[in-house]
């Protein structure tokens, strides 16, 4: 896949929110290393997981907003006729 990147760039207060998001979720991902390397109890570990997978969809949703409103609708208003098919395969994808 080609590198591509937005016409429109993201409010630096977004970015710098989504970043710190980024960052707790790495965080977690740490946490549940060291829970393994400690040898927890398993229901304590996927609890972690769940919320882990919870906290990256819920980037991946406020992510495609931002899509919608800025590269989608940019598409759309130069009558892209693809630009469903893309919008199709990133929510399949984020389901």
């Amino acid at each position: 896949m080609s590198e591509r990147y937005k016409h429109i760039p993201r409010d630096s207060e977004e970015l710098k929110n989504l970043k710190n998001r980024l960052h707790r979720m790495m965080g977690q991902l740490n946490g549940i290393e060291k829970m393994l390397d400690e040898g927890r109890y398993c229901m304590d570990i996927l609890i972690q997981i769940s919320a882990l997978e919870s906290a990256l969809q819920s980037l991946g949703y406020r992510i495609l907003h931002d899509h919608l409103e800025t590269c989608v609708r940019e598409k759309v208003q130069n009558n892209d006729k693809e630009v469903m098919d893309e919008v199709m395969t990133l929510i399949k994808k984020l389901k």
